[in-house]
């Protein structure tokens, strides 16, 4: 790159970020434009020089050319049937959508693409957003989903527009989506607390009505089962940090010899610590714990927690790449996009 180079004064240019990335300004117009057949390292070269320079594309050009809005829509839809003015409150207060959106903005900005962030949580709502997107106000959608009633996915897949989901849908339909290996991560929670020398486990479910709950409890309890334990005591929360206290409230009233817990997200077992602490068990020493997610909430767990980490910024990138490629190739076939978990071991196992 020419990075260092000095630049000519006035607005920034194409023929500016070519200079400045070592390319020609035919490569630039493909990256800025979407259009997927050039090397992923000069992509990145070019998206560094859009922001070295500070060029901003020309959407209204832009969209004469290649009958685009430039627009993305950044949706988060629930399954609520009524107006449920805590929604976007609740979403605001899990630290994975904070993550999310910064791995989907994180990749499109330096292509000058600023998505519009929707809340959907009733039906009326929902339609609204199907209506949006048929008038042409969007290229596109990046959807998150909560909950396995929520409509919205298979609206979205019999529009045909182009859309990516994060996290496999409950139900098989026709849509792109990108989720990370649940099992894997439920059984990297299972081998690490057993190394550790556990052998009277416990662990925290999500709502078992989510497949990426089910997912973490089967690869939890499916490993424990390799390492001669088939049976292990299971409390089901929902994601919260007051189901997780809950949770753990129950299962030590039930269990009062546990020495070991898994719970589903990072969420519950800041819950869980809490309870721990105040009946003086004493984590890792008396009981280890492992969560789920490597969010802002393990780090700010006493002890540090040990987690898996869900690597939720670069998934979300991804949907941003893939729904690229369906708007740029309309007839490209859906796809999934599935990325491995790895172990964060802090202070708590």
């Amino acid at each position: 790159m020419n990075e260092g180079l000095p630049r000519i004064s006035g607005p920034p240019t194409l023929e500016d970020v070519a200079w400045t990335a070592g390319v020609s300004r035919a490569t630039v117009s493909r990256v800025i434009n979407g259009i997927r057949n050039v090397d992923l390292e000069i992509q990145e070269r070019v998206k560094q020089a859009i922001v070295l320079t500070g060029y901003v594309p020309n959407q209204a050009a832009r969209s004469l050319v290649t009958r685009r809005t430039g627009a993305i829509a950044l949706i988060v839809s629930g399954a609520g049937g009524g107006e449920d003015d805590s929604f976007p409150h609740r979403v605001f207060a899990d630290p994975f959508f904070g993550r999310v959106v910064g791995g989907v903005v994180g990749f499109l900005r330096p292509l000058g693409i600023y998505p519009t962030l929707v809340f959907a949580d009733t039906p009326q709502s929902r339609d609204q957003v199907i209506g949006y997107l048929r008038q042409g106000n969007a290229d596109g959608a990046v959807l998150v989903s909560i909950g396995t009633e929520d409509t919205l996915p298979k609206l979205l897949a019999d529009t045909s527009l182009p859309a990516v989901l994060f996290a496999r849908p409950a139900r098989p339909i026709p849509i792109t989506y990108v989720d990370v290996a649940h099992r894997t991560g439920g059984k990297l929670a299972a081998d690490h607390l057993f190394a550790r020398g556990c052998r009277r486990l416990a662990t925290i479910s999500g709502p078992l009505d989510v497949p990426a709950a089910q997912d973490r409890l089967a690869g939890f309890q499916d490993a424990m089962a390799v390492h001669g334990h088939p049976y292990l005591p299971c409390a089901e929360g929902n994601f919260t940090l007051s189901s997780g206290e809950v949770a753990m409230e129950r299962l030590l009233a039930e269990h009062p010899d546990i020495d070991g817990v898994f719970a589903a997200n990072d969420l519950m077992a800041q819950g869980a610590l809490l309870v721990l602490r105040q009946h003086g068990r004493r984590v890792p020493g008396d009981v280890a714990v492992v969560g789920f997610d490597d969010s802002s909430a393990a780090l700010a767990c006493r002890p540090s927690l040990t987690t898996v980490r869900h690597p939720v910024e670069d998934m979300a990138a991804e949907m941003g790449r893939l729904l690229l490629t369906h708007i740029e190739r309309p007839d490209q076939p859906v796809t999934s996009r599935i990325f491995e978990p790895t172990l964060v071991i802090r202070e708590s196992a």
